[in-house]
């Protein structure tokens, strides 16, 4: 029996956050076994709606439990996958605000908050060093 996926092959469908606290800092996540830094969330499952597959990753991996009708949609950004070369991530990004502590679990082994302004002085994932980092500090000049 044949069985056919629902994704192209290459492609990671994933939710991923923007979680910004209170000091305007946010947050990245390290997966364990890996070196580079990005916005928390995971993959999307079939029939899943993206912001409740980004509620149920934020409490697996950081202890978030988080209203979904709180997250603001930002759009839609792709990249290279970090960790799966030959694969790109299309990204669905939320932004949230954090008033809490988080800790790493499951597969996140470090979890860091940098001001946007900068890299944090580490290595970030394309998806978040060329697009969501960009887009973030393009949003507060406009603010401003």
């Amino acid at each position: 029996m044949t069985t056919f996926s629902t994704q192209p092959a290459g492609l990671i469908h994933i939710a991923a956050a923007l979680l910004i606290g209170p000091d305007g800092r946010t947050l990245l996540v390290r997966k364990r076994g890996t070196q580079a830094f990005m916005q928390p969330g995971g993959k999307i499952e079939p029939h899943e709606l993206p912001v409740h597959a980004l509620a149920r990753e934020l409490e697996e991996e950081l202890g978030l439990d988080i209203d979904p009708a709180q997250a603001v949609y930002l759009g839609h950004f792709s990249a290279p996958a970090a960790n799966e070369p030959g694969f790109v991530v299309h990204a669905e990004l939320f932004q949230l605000s954090v008033h809490c502590d988080v800790t790493p679990a499951a597969e996140i082994e470090e979890v860091i908050w940098i001001d946007p302004a900068t890299d944090g002085d580490v290595s970030l994932a394309p998806l978040t060093r060329d697009l969501i980092l960009p887009f973030y500090r393009a949003s507060l000049t406009a603010i401003a």
